[in-house]
């Protein structure tokens, strides 16, 4: 099993990965099968379905599915450009995506938002049609948003095709914690060096190094845009940004002689809450391993640059690579879909993934880092996925802070151990499979249940 840093960590979009950069990513490959066809097109329409429907409004998927077929993708996203194409397609009711015709399309009339029962595949389902000029559709193509901005179409799907592994042979192929340890054992390398030695046997080693700076880089100034930022958040929820407050509070108190210990809380939450108040508004970030929980990552990262003595810049790559291959074990092995697992999926993925790639720069060996990812996802078991309004807000925004705090306690704890414990990883991650397959619809991404029903969205 490969799964690339660079599909773990994806530069793109806010608010979701699966309900915003997942539809926008199968439009542009809709588009791409269009102009394999022989045919000849006049419109197109398409429909929404199981978690895509119920809470895409809030996530801007009808917004995201209409600029992908009209050529936009994510890593490319321009704001101003993408305003006043959908101006013009409201206005004309026609889309012209390039090396095509210009095609009539009505966005009130001709994507369907289908609160029916969810497509047989995946929670987040949708189908795209492409229709001549009577209007009857000539070819149709049904995707899944598997989460974290990857997208699969039925067919591939049904294949059970997770990831796509085409490509050079990779020296460490582990597709659970156990392989992953005995492959350490053998080779005397630790989780980072076998990733490493994967990614260079398929991208180069050039590609990882300017790669990986990219994504910290994309990932900091996210955080930086944050802390500087005020005002209220987009959706009708009237959340008021908290991250450039806390954090001006905390450069002020950094003069005084007693400040309380857990004040580093703070800091992290604050780090954790100004990328997700970016993403709550649809600004630039790094899906890590989605974009409900992109915070976490970023946040631990940046605590241990500014607050950990010894910390590097030049550790950051083991960081990205060793928690890329905890993501990677989990995505294969379960779920990184809050549609489909709930959050425990989302924040719980990424809170194992930032505990093992801090506990990995801190010195920790190979079984203190299986251990502090497993931590860290054992205590996120059975959360739920119910944003108010539909919307990445309540409780996404908070819940990337707590996710942050028990990475970094998880890390800890891990590295005051010798690496053994009764709970190994792949078990628990199969424990948050089942806990997914057994939680209902409710608190899955749909806002039919939990706080999306007991809070006040107006």
């Amino acid at each position: 099993m490969f799964l690339s840093v660079f599909e773990m960590f994806k530069v793109g979009i806010g608010p979701s990965s699966s309900h915003t950069m997942g539809p926008m990513v199968a439009a542009a490959r809709f588009l791409d099968l269009m102009r394999a066809s022989p045919f000849e097109f006049a419109g197109l329409k398409g429909s929404l379905h199981g978690s895509l429907a119920f809470t895409g409004v809030g996530h801007a998927t009808d917004r995201a599915t209409i600029l992908g077929l009209a050529g936009f993708v994510p890593e490319t996203y321009d704001h101003e450009k993408a305003e006043a194409t959908l101006e013009a397609i409201r206005e004309t009711h026609l889309i012209q995506p390039q090396g095509l015709p210009a095609l009539k399309f009505s966005p009130k009339e001709d994507l369907l938002f289908d609160y029916g029962p969810a497509l047989a595949g995946h929670a987040n389902g949708m189908v795209l049609h492409a229709t001549d000029a009577q209007g009857d559709v000539i070819l149709s193509e049904t995707y899944y948003s598997i989460g974290g901005g990857f997208v699969l179409t039925a067919d591939e799907h049904a294949q059970g095709k997770a990831t796509d592994d085409d490509g050079p042979p990779i020296p460490y192929p582990f597709k659970s914690a156990a392989e992953m340890l005995q492959m350490c054992k053998t080779s005397g390398k630790n989780i980072a060096e076998m990733k490493r030695a994967n990614e260079i046997a398929r991208g180069g080693h050039d590609n990882l190094r300017t790669g990986s700076a990219r994504l910290w880089q994309v990932m900091n100034d996210c955080i930086n845009r944050g802390l500087e930022t005020e005002g209220e958040l987009p959706g009708g929820l009237f959340v008021k940004r908290r991250a450039k407050g806390i954090h001006d509070a905390l450069i002020a108190e950094r003069g005084m002689n007693q400040r309380a210990p857990h004040t580093i809380n703070d800091w992290m939450s604050t780090y954790a809450m100004a990328v997700n108040e970016e993403n709550a508004a649809g600004g630039q970030v790094v899906t890590a391993p989605t974009n409900g929980a992109a915070g976490v990552m970023p946040a631990v990262i940046r605590y241990w640059l500014d607050h950990v003595p010894g910390a590097s810049e030049s550790g950051v790559e083991d960081f990205l690579l060793t928690a890329a291959a905890i993501g990677g074990l989990v995505k294969f092995n379960a779920s990184i879909s809050g549609a489909e697992a709930g959050c425990q999926a989302e924040v719980g993925s990424a809170a194992a993934m930032a505990a093992a790639g801090l506990c990995a720069v801190m010195g920790g060996t190979p079984e203190q880092v299986e251990n502090a990812a497993e931590i860290a996802l054992e205590h996120h078991l059975g959360m739920t996925c119910d944003p108010v309004k539909g919307l990445v807000q309540v409780p996404c925004i908070e819940r990337n802070g707590l996710g942050a705090i028990k990475a970094v306690a998880a890390a800890s704890l891990a590295l005051r151990g010798d690496g053994t414990h009764l709970v190994p990883l792949d078990a628990c991650i199969e424990t948050m499979r089942q806990t997914g397959l057994d939680m209902s619809e409710k608190y899955k991404e749909t806002s039919l249940g939990g706080l999306a029903v007991n809070v006040p969205n107006c």
